[in-house]
């Protein structure tokens, strides 16, 4: 379902540490269900990245399916009636129509993605940050927050916030170039 992409960080937070807790959570109680116990996942550091990683998957993975059948969908049948003319296999059919024409979308994808890499979900992180699981949690958005905010070195702050935006769109220029060689589709 695509509904994970609607739902606000806040709401998903509190979605992941219910689920994850060690106690009551739903992994906990499944766990509980065949007599063992659930670690607690929030905790490590090691797990942190994991979980990061894997619910801003479930989270988007709705939405970017939606696009890429939006892409399908638009692909001439004319195409697939030719290839079968042709003999060719569903395999074939796919390497050599379904994922040419579907590059330019995957390419918009990845230059949306790219853009947003270095300023990645600091509500996320600050949300689930916790003592235990600070070595992995903290990422150039929480540390700007805490150096500006609460150690009020506010030059400092704006600094480093400068220089992770000019990476960024370095990045995103070098994606966008690459993406531009590769399938003709570019942000500009």
């Amino acid at each position: 379902t695509y509904l994970p992409h609607f739902i606000s960080t806040m709401v998903m937070c509190g979605l992941i540490l219910i689920f994850l807790s060690p106690s009551s959570g739903l992994f906990a109680n499944l766990f509980h269900l065949f007599g063992r116990d659930f670690p607690n996942v929030m905790a490590s550091a090691s797990a942190f990245k994991h979980v990061y990683v894997w619910t801003d998957v479930w989270q988007n993975v709705g939405w970017d399916s939606i696009i890429y059948l939006a892409a399908l969908s638009s692909i001439d049948p004319t195409y697939y009636e030719a290839a079968t003319m042709d003999g060719a296999t569903v395999l074939q059919k796919i390497r050599f129509i379904d994922l040419p024409l579907i590059l330019p979308t995957a390419m918009t994808l990845m230059i949306l993605r790219v853009g947003g890499l270095l300023s990645i979900g600091f509500e996320k992180a600050f949300l689930l940050q916790n003592v235990q699981n600070i070595m992995a949690s903290e990422i150039i958005s929480t540390y700007v927050y805490k150096i500006g905010l609460q150690s009020m070195q506010y030059s400092l702050s704006t600094a480093i916030g400068l220089f992770n935006t000019i990476v960024n769109v370095a990045i995103l220029l070098f994606i966008n170039k690459i993406g531009k060689k590769m399938t003709g589709t570019g942000l500009f």
